[in-house]
């Protein structure tokens, strides 16, 4: 007697189920299948064993991704354990829905697994009828926990590869080949639009993106002139080639063209030329991201086919496990298929054929150096994907390897040793690994350093306000900037104090050429005189004024020179 149980993994736990009697013959007719729909139906043909619902969110994040890469995790062996009846009369089958998890299950225990026809139809019911099922689980509750595990489970798979971010490389070769197709689609239709205004011009210039901005420029043919030849030269950059220009608009034999017409021309010529800048940025944008994600296929192959063999492979990590002679053909897949169905030769090469090593061999030789190439290209894309610190260095080695060869198979001259070159390869890439790395803990060192200092200045600042708010003595902003004033003015006399000390002496010169500088103020201001009186004024505001400042006590002696120079002054 054979006795099944069957394993359903949902997001709330694991479920053993006992089948009671299952019929496999029967098992796939239309009347048994809608037995499965019924849940008084299903009851009879099915008990549940055991339930071992998860601990956490993460334990269940957990479980499933070791379900899905067909590893048993530690939860699902003791359940089983626990639960599967391994000894006894009746030999236990365990019935499971995905053939990876159950090969390694048979390894992990010594009973018969079975995958397909009356285990799926199974599984199909408990999935419909679970919780119900199971004591204690309703069906908002089974949803719930569904949708929370899809999200994690998801979120956990995207940031998989956070570090090698490949995904925006596929993407903008992607748009960098529609940008093209559409670049030039576009550009025809302004061709053929302002054609009918202007159709010599046509065969002047032949270049898309010049011709747009020539239409934009121009407008309306009738109104071009010498004057205008300076504008069309910057355009053209050929003055032969804006003396032909203007000339044709002379003797054009094109129509005439209203107001409007001109104006939704000049504008979509307007949105072409801003098509053809963004690609420039765009490609600008590829390179400097696979000079961050491939530095190294990039350096062997060019930046745009390497692109279309990660695009092409789906990812670097694809690409780096293909052997290099999938990648010499990656992008010929028809041409491979059509010569192996008619028995004529196989391809030399896919998408690498783009790179300038194919077009500048000989005919004879551009199999041996396409296969050359592809074996340098899997070497760069395996270092790029599994290399920590990315750097250039082997893809420099290889493209001089490359290139070696190229030169070996026209002149005769021996390439060097592969070992040698990657023992060169590997002394520099260490030296640029260390100095890079330095590089990041600076950088890591100061960003700390200034998070520190603004945290610190932060609790002091809520500190101090803290302490002003429970005084009372909150300031305005008015109050503020008054004692911002006070405390630079106290600077500014500190910083006085601090310097060295007038002699008296000194001072007796200094007060002297002030007073002499007084005197000849006065004397020239208005062209006349002061009057005595007038003098004496001021000079009792440049005492009082003076009072304040100097701090140290005078002596008698200079008392009493002041008082005989007062007497003077007055008379």
């Amino acid at each position: 007697m054979v006795l099944l149980h069957v394993l359903f993994e949902h997001a709330a736990g694991y479920a053993l189920f006992a089948v009671k009697e299952v019929e496999e013959i029967g098992m796939l007719l239309p009347q048994v299948e809608e037995s499965v729909l019924s849940i008084g139906k299903f009851n009879s043909m099915v008990s549940l064993a055991a339930f071992f619902p998860f601990k956490s969110a993460q334990a269940a994040l957990e479980n499933m991704n070791a379900i899905s890469e067909g590893v048993v995790h530690a939860d699902l062996k003791l359940f089983l354990e626990t639960n599967l009846p391994l000894s006894g009369k009746k030999k236990a089958v365990l019935g499971v829905s995905d053939a990876k998890i159950g090969a390694a299950l048979q390894e992990e225990f010594t009973i018969s697994i079975q995958t397909g026809g009356v285990v799926a139809e199974i599984g199909r019911g408990v999935r419909l009828h679970f919780h119900s099922l199971v004591k204690g689980l309703t069906g908002q509750a089974a949803s719930k926990a569904q949708l929370g595990l899809g999200h994690s489970y998801s979120r956990a798979k995207v940031k998989f590869n956070v570090n090698r971010v490949d995904n925006m490389i596929i993407q903008s070769i992607a748009l960098l080949d529609q940008l093209d197709k559409d670049i030039n689609t576009f550009s025809m239709r302004v061709r053929e639009w302002y054609g009918y205004h202007f159709p010599e011009l046509i065969k002047i210039v032949s270049d898309n993106s010049m011709y747009c901005r020539l239409a934009q420029l121009i407008g309306n043919r009738k109104e071009l002139s010498e004057e205008s030849l300076e504008s069309l030269e910057e355009v053209v950059m050929d003055h032969a080639k804006a003396q032909a220009i203007l000339d044709a608009s002379r003797s054009s034999m094109g129509m005439d063209i209203s107001p409007i017409d001109l104006i939704n021309i000049e504008r979509f010529s307007d949105r072409v030329v801003s098509l053809a800048a963004y690609r420039l940025e765009l490609q600008e944008y590829l390179r400097s991201k696979m000079s961050q994600v491939a530095p190294n296929l990039a350096a062997l192959i060019g930046e745009v086919v390497g692109a279309r063999l990660i695009s092409h492979a789906g990812s670097l990590t694809n690409l780096a496990k293909y052997p290099a002679s999938t990648v010499q053909i990656l992008g010929a897949e028809k041409a491979l298929f059509r010569a192996l169905k008619t028995r004529g030769n196989t391809p030399k090469y896919g998408l690498i054929f783009h790179s300038t090593f194919i077009g500048r061999a000989a005919a004879k030789n551009k199999g041996r150096i396409s296969r050359y190439l592809a074996n340098k290209c899997t070497i760069a894309s395996r270092i790029d994907c599994f290399s920590e610190v990315p750097t250039s260095v082997f893809g420099d080695k290889l493209r001089a390897q490359v290139e070696e060869r190229l030169s070996f198979y026209e002149t005769g001259e021996v390439p060097r040793k592969n070992v040698d070159v990657m023992k060169e390869a590997v002394k520099e890439a260490t030296d640029v690994a260390t100095e890079i790395k330095r590089k990041l803990e600076k950088k890591e060192k100061k960003r700390k350093k200034r998070e520190k200092k603004l945290q610190e200045l932060e609790e002091n600042g809520d500190a101090n306000s803290e302490a002003e708010v429970e005084n009372g003595e909150a300031d305005t902003p008015v109050v503020k900037k008054k004692k911002k004033k006070q405390a630079a003015e106290e600077m500014e006399v500190q910083a006085e104090e601090n310097g060295a000390e007038e002699t008296p002496g000194k001072k007796k010169k200094k007060r002297k050429a002030e007073e002499v500088q007084e005197e000849e103020a006065a004397v020239t201001d208005n062209g006349a005189e002061d009057t005595p009186a007038k003098k004496k004024k001021k000079k009792k505001t440049e005492t009082v004024e003076a009072e304040p400042v100097e701090e140290i006590p005078e002596t008698p002696v200079t008392e009493k020179k002041k008082k005989k120079k007062k007497k003077e002054a007055e008379n």
